[in-house]
């Protein structure tokens, strides 16, 4: 059997395997990331402790490393201080560089990072006809933020957001799509169809920082500014000094366990007679 815990971070959940012998190979992960069918989640991260903090090794729900995920690393900030390796402020190393994390309250974990590089163009997407005009930024991961005009809630995520992923322009690599409306001058509310997860999640922190980021630079927005998330939640984006993007919201320890073989051993896919 391997130990786990369960964390979520506004919404996006993550299994987190504390010190393993060895990181779990990428069929594993995506049986036990499978929702219905296993343990469920939007993704997986290995934690080991270092002498500033804890290492983060952070995998898609299809199994695959990403150099970085936002609520991820916030979670895993929030499960060091839990295990005792920092009381809490703690460095988490990650595949993007070092991220400095603290807890703000019982439930509640924020990072501070470099701001993301302001977008210099806006693209135009074609899809069956209709221009889609946006803006490509990395914010640790490939983002195209898609600004909505209207209400997130008949946004066509998932109609748009598996085609805009996939979308030429981007590359083998393809991008997160957010979809973001600029409510106010100090608020912004968003949606994001996740590569690697292949579907909407509750939230992405990474996206979050990126809408912030075009905001910003168009003048859109200010800071602090609050974002609402699809689960409901809502993260702080602010500027602690210059250069620099601190994310702040939920990120709380759900449950602890462990997984069994028979989570690993998924069915073949349905084949349905003629």
């Amino acid at each position: 059997m391997t130990p786990f815990f369960r964390l979520s971070g506004a919404g996006n959940d993550f299994l987190a395997l504390v010190e393993p012998a060895a990181a779990p190979a990428a069929a594993e992960i995506r049986a036990w990331c499978s929702r219905g069918l296993s343990a469920g989640a939007d993704g997986l991260f290995v934690l080991r402790r270092t002498a500033r903090g804890a290492d983060m090794e952070y995998f898609n729900a299809d199994g695959r490393p990403a150099e970085l995920c936002l609520n991820g690393t916030r979670c895993a900030a929030r499960l060091a201080i839990e295990l005792g390796w920092a009381e809490r402020q703690l460095v988490i190393g990650t595949g993007a560089g070092p991220v400095t994390a603290r807890r703000t309250a019982a439930a509640e974990i924020a990072l501070e990072l470099p701001a993301p590089e302001p977008p210099d163009r806006q693209l135009e997407l074609e899809l069956d006809g209709r221009s889609l005009a946006g803006w490509w930024l990395t914010a640790g991961v490939p983002h195209f933020v898609l600004p909505w005009s209207e209400s997130l809630a008949s946004a066509p995520v998932a109609e748009l957001g598996p085609r805009l992923r996939r979308h030429p322009t981007f590359g083998d690599a393809g991008a997160n799509v957010d979809f973001v409306r600029f409510a106010a001058a100090d608020r912004l509310e968003i949606r994001t169809f996740e590569r690697g997860v292949e579907a909407e999640t509750l939230a992405c922190g990474s996206g979050v920082l990126a809408a912030a980021a075009v905001g910003l630079a168009q003048g859109s927005l200010g800071v602090p500014l609050v974002a609402l998330t699809a689960g409901g939640f809502r993260l702080t984006v602010d500027r602690p000094s210059a250069g620099i993007l601190s994310l702040a919201g939920d990120a709380r320890l759900v449950a602890r366990g462990e997984l069994t073989g028979e989570a690993g051993a998924l069915p073949p896919p349905a084949a349905w007679s003629d």
